[in-house]
């Protein structure tokens, strides 16, 4: 497989994933909010500024925004064309990957990817946005969902797919640290506030933001617990969206591009993964905790960056040419 093909497939598959999301994220936070009562601007910017800090863009949103509000916060996450986290850069881009790569995806992917850009680049998408938010951000979740759905039931399984999954799983692992570190980021009014009202509201907030309400309950019933809801999000083999569980498949999926078996490794985005994996399988919430749990999750992203950029530098960068120095060696083998 060409570089750059693999390129566009593995950028495709965050980009999409990404999308999905930031769509969740901003919705489940809009419903957090029906919540609270007698909110003001503070309120407001304690709600939306994790959001903005979890996806790493508070920077360039305070550029341009003098307040974190619903209005400001919704259009920079969604509409927001120089923002590449937005909803829409993430859509636009993800598509154009595709676009690059159309032989090595299915015309049923290609129609379910394009038909979304269609939708927000139409005017259909502002209308529905302002009429009924949560659909919108639902039509997002389904696209994204469909367009996974197909890549599972209609890619041959060979190094294109393995990429796609690798994608995939690099950036659902991300998500899901930042995602659990929004919780980190929420100031509550005092110390009396924890295990009150607001904070089990922010907790069940933060497992919807993960698709893991249903998931998590079934296994702890009623019982909203920090620890037990970290462990979940963190440490599950069977949560496909927990970092463990995300790690476990990104690991196999990179042992099969190369065809090194498991046990060993024969790169440095296999050791590093290899290496986080180990971690995640013999480590337990009580050392999360004790080591702090924003700083646990800032070195597990710093974990997933290394090994996105060794994936990189393995199978998809391509070293300058130095010309000079071809056309000597094409001189002297001529001669």
């Amino acid at each position: 497989m060409l570089s750059r093909v693999a390129d566009s497939i593995y950028w495709m598959a965050r980009y999409i994933e990404r999308a999905e999301n930031i769509a969740r994220l901003v919705e489940v936070n809009l419903q957090l909010l029906l919540d609270f009562q007698d909110v003001d601007d503070a309120k407001l910017k304690e709600h939306w500024d994790p959001l903005i800090r979890s996806t790493g863009d508070e920077k360039r949103f305070y550029e341009n925004n003098k307040k974190a509000n619903s209005e400001n916060v919704l259009e920079f996450l969604t509409f927001e064309l120089e923002n590449p986290n937005s909803v829409l850069s993430c859509v636009f881009s993800a598509r154009e990957n595709a676009r690059m790569v159309r032989d090595q995806i299915t015309a049923e992917m290609w129609e379910t990817l394009n038909k979304l850009y269609l939708f927000l680049k139409s005017g259909r998408a502002r209308q529905l946005f302002e009429s009924d938010i949560h659909d919108f951000y639902q039509q997002i979740k389904e696209h994204s969902h469909l367009f996974l759905g197909l890549a599972n039931a209609t890619v041959t399984r060979d190094e294109g797919y393995d990429f796609l999954q690798i994608g995939s799983y690099i950036e659902r692992a991300d998500k899901t640290t930042r995602i659990l570190d929004i919780k980190y980021h929420m100031l509550l009014p005092n110390v009396t506030d924890v295990g009150g009202a607001v904070d089990v509201a922010q907790w069940i907030a933060i497992l919807r933001s993960a698709s893991a309400y249903e998931a998590y309950h079934q296994l702890y019933v009623t019982d909203v617990n920090p620890a037990k809801i970290a462990e979940f999000l963190i440490f599950s083999e069977t949560f496909p969206r927990s970092i463990r569980f995300c790690v476990q498949k990104l690991n196999e999926c990179l042992h099969r591009v190369s065809g090194c078996q498991l046990a060993n490794y024969s790169n440095e985005a296999e050791r590093l993964c290899g290496r986080l994996l180990s971690e995640l399988n013999y480590g337990s919430v009580e050392e999360v905790f004790q080591e702090g749990l924003h700083e646990y999750l800032d070195r597990i992203q710093e974990r997933l960056n290394e090994i996105g950029g060794s994936t990189y530098k393995a199978y998809m960068f391509l070293p300058p040419v130095d010309m000079e120095g071809e056309i000597q060696v094409q001189q002297q083998q001529q001669q």
